[in-house]
């Protein structure tokens, strides 16, 4: 398979990418609750050069696995998903729509009959962008493995009447993403609990501690978001959508300057300034993530009062404050009573990773390390609960079983000790609800 080289740290700067200061109070202007916001600041040059690439991410690419990948035709995936059928349509953003479907595994013969369920991501074939991060998709996942990472099973280069096709199978994530189940308005009932919450996000931690940390070479994610989290049956959490995924600074670097893409409301200020991008960048947007976990609240709601609409600026008085705190905290989360002290402690976590100065923010992998401690206290919380709760249920059925009773009998026997001769003398009535 020919792989298409990533794209490297100085491409930008020398392809004559300017990176303007963006007034964050303007970006958000401009943000969309529905579809992604997603805002490229691209010249003519560097619309016509992507492939230069550092030497060791192509080293990286020789090594890889890239020739894992499955090479489908458009008919195929035409086929899988009826003619790309609007009733299969799971997901769609800027980047264009995605659809489940069925295809066969690479390993079948003619006679097999067995198929598997995927999800094929259709980019829109207008724009350099969308050509680029598909370019990205394949060149970094065709050749990286992790569990907390989707599975890229294959892709799709064809051209037709219409024009080139651009096309990337995945594996199919049963649960969909974070942001489906989390900021949908859903009962109590079907709410994800505080545990779940919380294992979620260690997920997506060690995802991006993986990108940042324990690579060949440092990947930012650049656009880490509820939306961009999937869930698989079980719940275990993975990152999808490495599109505007970047190289990290290079050796004597601190930051890589390029232009601002992303979505609105998740961008560090450092890199929504003035385009200085580095992993903790990343580190911030997990931060707003947290907080989404918290509140159950998106991170921009136009629909909401002025003062309420930016979830940093809505939660800023409350988590100061602990007798305030369990006004932001989740509606759909009360009666668990493991939430209060852990989310607490989670919202602490976040503001680490909010910190003005990225050299403040702490690491992902610390990140992961302070996550699996809040997880195995909030546990440990659910479990003596638990317990407690059902020996107050216990004794709470005793009692009722005794004022309905008026009296009890196996008391005023042990009292007397005797069972063939009760002494009335010295029974005292108890008190009969009525």
């Amino acid at each position: 398979m020919k792989c298409f080289h990533f794209t490297s740290d100085e491409d930008d700067e020398q392809n004559g990418v300017v990176s303007r200061k963006v007034s964050w109070v303007r970006s958000l202007s401009v943000a969309s609750t529905n579809l992604d916001s997603r805002r490229s600041e691209f010249d003519t040059e560097s619309r016509r050069d992507w492939a230069d690439s550092s030497e060791l991410f192509r080293d990286f690419l020789t090594q890889g696995r890239a020739n894992d990948l499955r090479v489908f035709t458009f008919s195929e995936l035409k086929s899988a998903t009826r003619g790309f059928s609007r009733s299969l349509l799971i997901g769609e953003g800027g980047f264009g729509c995605v659809y489940q479907g069925r295809v066969k595994p690479a390993d079948s013969g003619p006679g097999w009959d067995s198929e598997m369920d995927v999800a094929i991501k259709q980019l829109n074939r207008n724009g350099c962008q969308g050509h680029k991060e598909w370019i990205n998709e394949v060149n970094f996942l065709g050749v990286v493995k992790h569990p907390n990472l989707v599975t890229l099973i294959g892709y799709c280069a064809d051209d037709d009447e219409r024009g080139i096709q651009r096309l990337l199978v995945y594996e199919l994530m049963g649960n969909k993403s974070l942001e489906d189940h989390l900021l949908t308005r859903s009962s109590a009932s079907s709410a994800l609990p505080w545990v779940m919450r919380l294992k979620i996000a260690q997920d997506a931690a060690r995802g991006l501690a993986y990108l940042h940390e324990e690579m060949e070479f440092q990947l930012i994610f650049r656009d880490f978001k509820t939306s961009n989290i999937l869930l698989d049956e079980d719940f275990n959490a993975k990152l999808s959508d490495f599109g505007l995924a970047k190289q990290g600074p290079a050796a004597g670097s601190a930051h890589v300057s390029t232009s601002v893409v992303g979505t609105v409301g998740y961008a560090a200020p450092e890199y929504v300034h003035a385009g200085k991008l580095t992993a903790k960048s990343d580190v911030w947007s997990f931060g707003v993530v947290l907080y989404e976990l918290i509140t159950g609240r998106r991170v921009l709601e136009r629909n909401l009062p002025r003062g309420e609409q930016k979830l940093l600026e809505w939660v800023r008085p409350y988590v100061s404050d602990p007798k305030k705190f369990h006004l932001i905290l989740d509606q759909r989360l009360e009666g668990q009573q493991s939430c209060m002290k852990s989310a607490q402690k989670l919202a602490s976590l976040a503001n680490k990773c909010l910190m003005k100065h990225p050299r403040s923010r702490p690491k992902m992998s610390e990140v992961t390390e302070m996550l699996g401690n809040i997880i195995s206290e909030a546990d440990e919380c659910e479990s003596n609960n638990g317990s407690v709760e059902s020996v107050e249920v216990k004794t709470s059925k005793e009692e009722n079983n005794g004022r309905k009773k008026g009296f009890d009998f196996r008391e005023l026997v042990l009292r007397n000790r005797s069972i063939g001769k009760l002494d009335w003398r010295n029974w005292t009535p108890s008190l009969v609800r009525t």
